[in-house]
């Protein structure tokens, strides 16, 4: 029997990983983890913890103006970039430091250097040792995808750059109609950036609920910012320190930073897969998985943004936590990934679980709609024009809720714990059996009792 340096070898720092690797090393196995930049992955990095904190910080403007309706004067406020970006780098760097401290108290042991595969057990590092190891998990996330190379694309940055600007740009032009395009959009609009968003679709988010896209559309527009669908940026010139946009539309407008945002692409260039067997999905070029997030190789595993599954952190730590149960836990662990709970920290926030009137209408005979679009309390006295959707998308031949959908202030808070319901398979029944708790926006839900629409499929003949 051929020995081996290690139990388990993970390639990638990021939560997906980390949850694996101390979870097998809880498990008693011995473990090597691989990480070439930084601990926590795009997560913490420089995905969803600094972009958090960006949000809360691009939201304050909205209740300074919002104290004077109850009744607070408030001198004119001044804001600064570069604080902002120097307070974050220093929450994200001890966030780094507790993440390598529990894999390393787990009994772990982490490589700060590149590793590829030579053949299914034997990893190189960059260091040029060789680890020779039983099971492999490839968790090396994603990266942004800029799309086709169009003159001045080097002039463009990604989500990756934009955490480390070194000033607020005035006018800023993002190209992307999805989670992180929106965020960014609403971001820069909220320190009074002036913001276009180009979007080639005819309209923003697509796969989510279309009441949803049209709700947040038309609350961002009230924001000031420009959203320009059915179009895209063919190329981008740099004249010093301003840059102009050519669009496809013919137009081209003028801002001092480009962001692209119009998608992300699977981290499986130069791990050597090809010496490993490894096979690359070919309908979405992550790397293939089944159920139990097996590659085509029986020793080696993938999880996380690398399969191009569902892109959602918590989902990669859910796939690293089963992984390990699974093979050194001996707990066979199928990750299920329906009803999987999501949110847009745009603003107006989008929180989301379920499937859509559109996906519901595809898959159910009968369906209920129940809506509410309303002005939230807060509203009444600050006097901002804002508006909270409300929306649930019942299966009418059950009463089961397979859809709640959320614009508004908390939404992705409430999502979160509306998500358990769903999963559940709770009824409207069940919904309006529940007391309203008052004054909230979230009591809304459970006394919706007009059905807003009704869709039935005729049976074919």
């Amino acid at each position: 029997m051929a020995e081996f340096n290690v139990d388990l070898f993970v390639i990638g720092g990021g939560s997906g990983g980390v949850r694996a690797a101390r979870i097998a090393a809880g498990h008693g196995a011995r473990v090597m983890l691989a990480e070439e930049y930084r601990m926590g992955g795009t997560c913490v990095i420089r995905g969803c913890v600094p972009k958090k904190l960006l949000v809360y910080a691009s939201h304050i403007h909205h209740e300074i103006g919002d104290a004077a309706g109850f009744g607070w004067t408030i001198p004119s406020a001044t804001f600064d970039w570069p604080t902002l970006i120097a307070n974050k780098d220093k929450e994200i760097a001890r966030l780094e430091a507790a993440y390598t401290a529990n894999v390393e108290k787990s009994g772990a042991r982490i490589v700060k250097t590149r590793a590829a595969f030579e053949d299914p057990q034997t990893l190189r590092l960059a260091t040029g040792e060789a680890v020779r190891a039983r099971y492999v998990l490839i968790a090396t996330g994603g990266a942004p995808n800029h799309g086709l190379a169009i003159p001045g694309i080097e002039h463009v940055i990604s989500s990756n750059e934009v955490f480390h600007l070194n000033a607020l740009p005035k006018r800023i032009v993002i190209q992307g109609g999805g989670y992180i395009a929106l965020e960014f959009a609403c971001i820069f609009a909220g320190f009074g950036s002036d913001v276009t968003l180009i979007y080639r679709g005819e309209n923003i988010l697509r796969g989510f609920d279309d009441d949803v896209r049209s709700h947040v559309r038309a609350e961002m527009e009230k924001e000031g910012i420009s959203i320009i669908t059915g179009s895209t940026v063919d190329k981008v010139e740099k004249h010093g320190k301003e840059f102009t946009t050519h669009l496809s539309n013919g137009s081209s407008i003028a801002s001092d930073q480009v962001m692209f945002a119009i998608g992300r692409h699977p981290n499986v260039a130069n791990l050597g897969l090809e010496k490993a067997g490894v096979a690359i999905n070919p309908n979405n070029g992550g790397i293939g998985v089944d159920g139990f997030s097996r590659t085509s190789v029986p020793n080696i595993y993938a999880i996380g943004d690398v399969t191009h599954r569902l892109n959602l952190t918590p989902v990669a730590i859910r796939e690293g936590h089963a992984f390990a149960d699974t093979v050194f836990g001996k707990r066979p662990v199928e990750v299920d990934h329906v009803n999987i709970p999501t949110a847009v920290f745009s603003q107006p926030e989008i929180g989301t679980v379920g499937l859509t009137e559109a996906q519901a209408r595809a898959q159910f005979s009968h369906v209920d709609i129940y809506k509410v679009d309303f002005k939230p309390i807060k509203a009444t006295l600050s006097g901002r024009d804002t508006r909270v959707l409300m929306k649930l998308v019942i299966d009418g031949s059950t009463d089961r809720v397979v859809g709640c959908h959320i614009v508004g202030d908390g939404a992705a808070e409430m999502v979160q714990v509306l998500g358990i319901a769903v999963k559940m398979k709770a009824t409207k029944a069940d919904f309006d059996a529940t007391l309203a708790l008052h004054p909230t926006s979230a009591e809304e839900l459970v006394t919706m009792q007009t059905r807003t629409a009704r869709h039935v499929r005729e049976a074919a003949e």
